[in-house]
Order: C-alpha cells, then structure tokens, then sequence
C-alpha cells in the first residue's frame, strides 16, 4: 500500500481548507499567485484569545494574504458557554456550531484554527476562577504544545491581563500566552510532550494588539501602528472586506457586520521578548536562508516570473523540481516540511486536478457495507499517469493514465471498519472534568475536528507523485440550493431515545408521566426480538420491525419502569436477540443542522433526568412567544401547562384571552421586530388582569431592544451573576411570588448550573419591586435578576435568571419559581 502512495504528504494550508460540507475547493490562477507568492516567507504568526469571535479577523487576513505569513487563531474555547441568536442550542451543542463557524472564517481570512481543551463554563469575572475551573496547568500544557507544534515566530494576544479585558477568560487567555511564550522554550516545562515529536521553541515575541471597542480605548499613538486596511488587487477585495465576510461567518453570536473600506490601524504594544519598532516581524529572518536554503528564493522568484494565468499548468514541471530537491534536502527543517506542503498543494492547483470520494448515503452503519464512488478529472493537458488511491485498509488503482478532460471513476463497496466512536468529535469521546475536556491523545490536541474519515490519492506526474487527500463524503442535490456535499457519519447499528429529557413524578395537580422509548435501526441485521433494559433494572420485550431508518416508540408509564422514587436519572439499552457481545446499543445520535456549516453531529447516552421534588402549578393555559431559541415550552409541557405558541399574527386582544400568562423567549424583544407594534395589545391584556413574563434581553450588538416592553420604565444592564452558587437573598419572605403555589426557600436554589442570571434590570421606576438580591464574591448585592409590577388588574415580570438553562438542566427550584410567577395572577394579595 505504501508503493501505491508513493510520497505522501498531508496537505498545508496555503489556501483555506474547504471544509466537510462544502465542495471541493477549485483555484482561481489569482489563488495560485498568491500562494506562488507565499513560498518565499518563511514567517509565522500565532494568535491567541479565548472564544470564537475573540479574533481579530482584519489583522489574521492581513497577515494571511498580504504579508504571505503561516498565520493560525487559537482559541483556548470551543465557545460553548456563549448565547445562541440561531436555535436553542447550548453548551457542548453550541460549542461544535461555533467550531464550525471559526473554521468557516478561516476559510475566508486564510488562517489556520487550534484549541486547547478549556471548556466555555459561561461568563467568568476573573482570571482566578477562571484557572480554578479550567486547572491552570492543564490549560497552559495545551498552549505550549501548540507553540512548539506551530513554531511562531510572534505571538499575538487579543487582550490584556487585567480587567480591561472585559472577561475572566480574556484575561486567561492573555496570562496563558504569556507564559506558554517562555514554558515553550524551557526544556523542564511539560518535558513529557518531546517524545511525541515536539521541541523547546523560542518565539522572537509576544505582543498585545490593544483596541478601541466597547467604550475602553486602550490604543495610543505611541505604540506600534500598522494600517492593515489595504487592497489586495490579486483578491479585488481590501482587507477590511475580507474581515468582515470572516466576522460574518460567527452568525450563532449575531455578529455579521457590514464591509469596510479605507485605511484600518491596528496597534501594539510589547508583553515579553524582544520589542519591535517598526514591524510586527522586526528582526525575523523571513527569507529561505532560515533554512540553510538561501537558493530556494531565486527558485521560486523564477516559478512566479514564468507563471501563466491562462495556463498555470506550465508551472507544474519547475513546481515538481522544487518539491524533489526541497524532499532531498530537508535537514528535519520543520519549515521546510510545511513549504512541500505547500507545493504539493499548489502543483495540485496548477494541473487542475479534481477529486472526490462521494458515498451514495451519509450514514455509514459500522459493520455495514458502504458504496463510495471515486472521481477525478484532469483538466488540464498534462500528462498524467497511474491514479492510486488509500481508503482505509483498501488500495487500488483508480487509473493507468488521465486524459485531458475526462472522469475516471470508480465504485467500490466495502465494510465499514470505523467504530461510531472513532467518528465522534475526539474532544467529546472521554468523560469530560469540570472545566475542560479530556483528550487522551496528545496528537490531537490542539486540532479543530476530526482528521478521519479522509481518502488518499496520488497522482503520477514524470517523477512526481502528486499526494492528495479528499474529505470522504455524502453529495445530493437539493432542488433549491443545488448540490450539497455533507460528511459521512458512522453510526451504530441501532440509535435510542429516552425522553423526554426530565421527567417530573410529583407535580400537584399529578401530570400523567410516561417515557417514550424511541428505537431507530440503522440495518436489517438490527430487526426482530429485542430487549429493553432500563438503568432501573427492569426489562421489557420488545420486537424491532424491519423498517430502515424509521423511529420506532415504546410509550410505558413512569409507575412501570421505575422501582424506587428514590431514582434520579433513567436510561435504556436495547439488546438484540442474539445477546452477542456487541448486540447492545444504548446511544443516540445528537445531528445540528444549518446552512452555514457542515451537519455537525455526536453520540450520547440519551438519559431522563427524574425530578421527585413537590412541584404545585396553578393555571392551565401559557402563551409562549418564541425569541432566540430556547427549551422553555418543552418545561412548561412537563409541567402540565398547554403551551399557546404566539407568532405576529397571534397577539390580538381575542387571542390572548384566557391565557393565565404570557412568557416571552430568551430576547425575543431583540429578534422580533414585530413586538414594537404589539406593546399596546401587550399592555391591554396586562391591565385586563393578565401576566406578562419577560425573560431577559440583552443591551449588546446582537441587537438593541427597539420595543417598549414594560407598563414603567426600566434599563437592562450587563450586570449578571457568574457564580451559580451565589448565595440568594429573600427581601421579602411574605411576597406571594415566594410563597403561592409553592413556598421558595434557599433550598430552590441548589443545584444550579452555570450562572444565576444575566442582564439584570436596572434604574427601574418605583411601581415595582424586588424579592431577590445576590452578588458575585466581593461585588456588591444587586436586586435586578427578577422585578415586578402590578399594572390595572395584572402583573408584569422582567427576570435575568436563566430559566432557559436551569429548567432543560432538571433544576427543581427554577421550576418551583416558574410556577409561582405563572401563577401570579391565581394569588390575591399581589
């Protein structure tokens, strides 16, 4: 298998990796120059921040396509703490969106992506409880492994150490930079990582590039002032425009911005290293002579005279001598490995060559068999000879020859070796700890997905191998957007479901309680007798129908299943009839799909969280107005309430009659424009003796509240408490909304999970009153997580606590409150 790969080399990243669900990139010879161009600089930049969208777009695209540097983002989060303006999802389902949404603005800004392994726990105050959470020196291992993996020359830091950076994790980021800027270099720093292929690395500097954003200007005209804001005419964009469509990419965070044109300073200012004064790359040899290699640049200033933009395939010959005599003296230069990279990749470019490896389904059942189709085509009149391609453990020869223009294709069907966990994000394959991921490889540390599922090809051109590898993947046509690549996904033989997630057994007046067990076989080999067996220890049997790719139920009461109220969680196995060893099947697959990014998909063991807590709700009807996206309605549902959803057209005075409250979603008053014609409908329906309920909205970029939402003036600050075990203050023990249905004590409190609440009221008028007061250590209480007034007959609420988070969590006591704030208008005495 090794002769029919002959050379093979992964490919670099002059140009923007494609990505699993786009289809395959195709070179414009304005590509191609550029990277032509990128051959003579040997230079290497490191950017480092905490999130997605923490990254200077701007500079990384300026020093991607203007200075030709290897230029690279990391960020220490996968962003899984943020918010989300696009769907409901939170937490590690936010984080693999927001993955994807960074490696689809390096496609755009021509950087490169890293993490570490640090977990996005929320919004964080300080570095120290940042570093509590994360543990320091698991973090600071993961940078410095990417340091010495990456060799900068200059590191770059998005923020500062201290409070100016707006975030406990920025300043995290910013102190780990630092340090990791010198742990590279210390031979007795994190020895362990030198024997998987790793050496000390000394970067020239680390620099801060300062900023004017969010109403803190820390830039001044004596520090180092670059304007990055020029044109590239080879691109026909200037810089500003590459950054914005990169910035655009992040639309989970509502953070597309419009194209800027014109000059664009960036500046700096010295954190370690030597200090530059003039250039981010002051004293840098960038050239080949770095190398030992100083001929190399008349070499590829020859390649780039002589280049062709109507026939780059004239390039590929002196391209092909480059790469053999860099092979021949590579001298374990780091450098030059990465710059054969680039010619392979560029030799590919030149030729025309295109390539896919195209399954006919996109879920690949393990120890199934899988049709994948092998195309190529070359395009242009080179004579090409010998295709091999590596899939798997299976080699072959796709090809003798390459006619100009013609496919040569090839089907092959085989079984799918890959385990369904192989194929699971790596990050997400071990238990994780409480402020990071656990990732038992250390190769893969530092890597933005998966680097499985790719096919390997070779080309032979005279002497040359042309080595390439294709994303494997799932190609349709959709009749509106046309043709779609999307990755292939390995699933088990049989996919299952408990739900609903959390399941409350003791809510006055009693909610029938049933589980639905949800069943998809995957393959004829998963059909016929079956078992169930439930974590509680009981067993039911079950048959499986042969019905492929179809959800099959089992709907059992709660009573049937559980054997002890004293249970907590539920979760089911289904066990196949012929109790072999690999015939029990317990996950399911978690899929997200938008049109921005590839279909991002992980295995979990689906599971019921069993709340046994007393739970009293009064009133039937709850009218629901949908914001962001959130999993409200699905708590209300659980708790017996018949959820009315409520769109535009749906808020009329005859509408909203009958309803015992009205909740608005998770800042719907930022994403409905429509509520600004509404407000008066809204208010009526208030002073009529309805409850209108306001979930928080924010005051940031994602968008302003533009409507009037509340019978009295208030503001909506960023105030917002961090610590979810924040002691919580009761002012007014005798209030009704602490005490009817359910009496709220401290006790309600436990149990919470990533932070207490979030754009807190503020300056509110004096109609309304305060319950609840808490603070982050060492600040100072606030009272405007949860306000209330009484307008005419009834009763507006504004709250900050996270209600969007604790109710899909099984929190008992926000569901208790949930259920007196509903219930305001059934207590008289308000």
């Amino acid at each position: 298998m090794k002769q029919l790969i002959p050379g093979l080399i992964l490919l670099g990243t002059i140009f923007p990796y494609n990505g699993h669900a786009q289809a395959p990139k195709e070179y414009t010879s304005s590509d191609i120059l550029l990277g032509l161009k990128k051959l003579n600089t040997l230079s290497t930049v490191l950017y480092v921040g905490a999130h997605p969208d923490d990254e200077n777009t701007r500079l990384l695209a300026w020093l991607s396509k203007e200075r030709l540097c290897r230029t690279a983002y990391l960020s220490l989060t996968r962003g899984d703490g943020g918010q989300n303006l696009i769907g409901n999802e939170q937490g590690i389902n936010l984080g693999l969106i927001r993955t994807q949404e960074l490696l689809a603005a390096r496609r755009v800004d021509g950087a490169e992506q890293f993490f570490s392994t640090a977990f996005d726990f929320g919004f964080s105050k300080t570095s120290d409880e940042t570093f509590k959470i994360w543990g320091k020196e698991k973090i600071l291992a993961d940078v410095v492994w990417v340091i010495r993996k990456f060799q900068p020359d200059v590191i770059i830091t998005r923020f500062p150490e201290d409070a100016r950076a707006g975030h406990g994790h920025h300043q995290a980021s910013a102190i780990l930079a630092r340090e990791a800027f010198a742990a590279a270099a210390d031979p007795n720093r994190f020895p362990e990582q030198f024997a998987k292929g790793v050496k000390v690395w000394q970067a020239k500097r680390i620099m801060w590039n300062t900023f004017n954003f969010g109403g803190n200007n820390t830039t001044s005209e004596n520090q180092l002032k670059i304007d990055v804001g020029t044109y590239n005419a080879l691109l026909g964009k200037s810089y500003g425009e590459i950054a914005a469509e990169s910035r655009s990419q992040h639309k989970s965070q509502g953070f597309g911005v419009p194209r800027s044109r014109g000059q664009a300073f960036e500046y700096f200012t010295p954190v370690a290293g030597d200090a530059a004064m003039k250039d981010i790359l002051d004293g840098v040899d960038q050239s080949w002579a770095r190398t030992g290699n100083a001929g190399v640049t008349a070499q590829v200033d020859q390649i780039i005279r002589d280049f062709d933009m109507q026939h780059p395939d004239k390039s590929v010959a002196a391209l092909s001598s480059l790469k053999n005599w860099l092979t021949a003296h590579i001298n374990n230069s780091y450098l030059v490995l990465k710059k054969i990279d680039e010619v392979s990749e560029l030799i590919r470019a030149c030729s025309g060559l295109f390539a896919e490896a195209v399954a006919t389904k996109q879920m690949a059942v393990s120890g199934d068999s899988l049709i994948v189709n092998f195309n190529l085509i070359n395009r242009s009149h080179l004579s090409f000879k010998k295709v091999s391609v590596l899939y798997d453990d299976t080699s072959f020869v796709l090809a003798d020859s390459l006619p100009y223009n013609q496919v040569k294709s090839m089907q092959l069907k085989r079984i799918v070796h890959v385990s369904p966990m192989e194929d699971q994000p790596y990050w997400l394959r071990e238990q994780m700890g409480d402020g990071s991921f656990t990732v038992k490889n250390q190769l893969q540390i530092g890597l933005p997905q998966n680097d499985n599922n790719r096919v390997r090809m070779a080309v032979w051109y005279d002497t040359t191998a042309i080595a390439f590898t294709v994303p494997l993947q799932y190609k349709y046509t959709d009749p509106v957007k046309g043709e779609i690549y999307q990755p292939v996904i390995v699933v088990p033989p049989v996919l299952v479901k408990v739900a609903p997630s959390v399941v409350l057994t003791n809510t006055i007046p009693k909610v029938s309680t049933q589980v639905s067990v949800d069943f998809e076989t995957e393959t004829a080999r998963s059909t016929g007798k079956a078992s169930i067996v439930f974590s509680s220890g009981v067993k039911k049997e079950i048959t499986i129908a042969p019905r492929l790719n179809e959800t099959q139920s089992l709907l059992l009461p709660l009573d049937s299943i559980l054997k002890s109220r004293r249970d907590t969680s539920l979760t089911a196995t289904v066990i196949l009839g012929n109790k072999a060893a690999d015939s029990s099947f317990g996950n399911y697959l978690r899929l997200i799909n938008y049109d921005h990014i590839p279909t991002v998909h992980y295995l979990f063991q689906s599971k019921a969280k069993i709340v046994n807590d007393e739970i009293r709700v009064e009133g039937k009807r709850v009218g629901y107005i949908k914001g962001a996206g959130d999993n409200v309605p699905d708590a209300l549902l659980a708790m017996g309430y018949e959820v009315v959803p409520l769109d535009e057209n749906d808020i009329t005075p005859q509408h909203l009659k009958g309803l015992d409250a009205i909740i608005t979603g998770v800042r719907a008053y930022n994403t409905n424009e429509y509520l600004s014609a509404k407000y008066d409908v809204l208010m009526k329906y208030v002073e009529e003796g309805g409850n209108l309920i306001v979930q928080y909205n924010t005051s940031s970029q994602i968008g302003p509240v533009r409507a009037k939402m509340s019978p009295y003036p208030f503001d909506i600050s960023r105030n917002r408490i961090t610590d979810e075990k924040a002691t919580v203050n009761i002012l007014q023990p005798a209030n009704p909304v602490l005490n009817y249905p359910n009496k709220i004590t401290q006790k309600d409190f436990e149990g919470w999970v990533q932070e207490r609440s979030i754009y807190h009221a503020s300056n509110w008028d004096s109609h309304f009153e305060t319950v609840l007061s808490m603070h982050d250590p060492g600040e100072k209480d606030d009272e405007g997580s949860l306000i209330i007034a009484h307008y005419g007959k009834g009763s507006f609420v504004y709250t900050g606590l996270v209600f969007f988070r604790e109710l899909p969590a099984g929190v008992p006591g926000a569901y208790r409150l949930m259920a007196n704030l509903i219930a305001l208008q059934h207590k008289k005495g308000f």
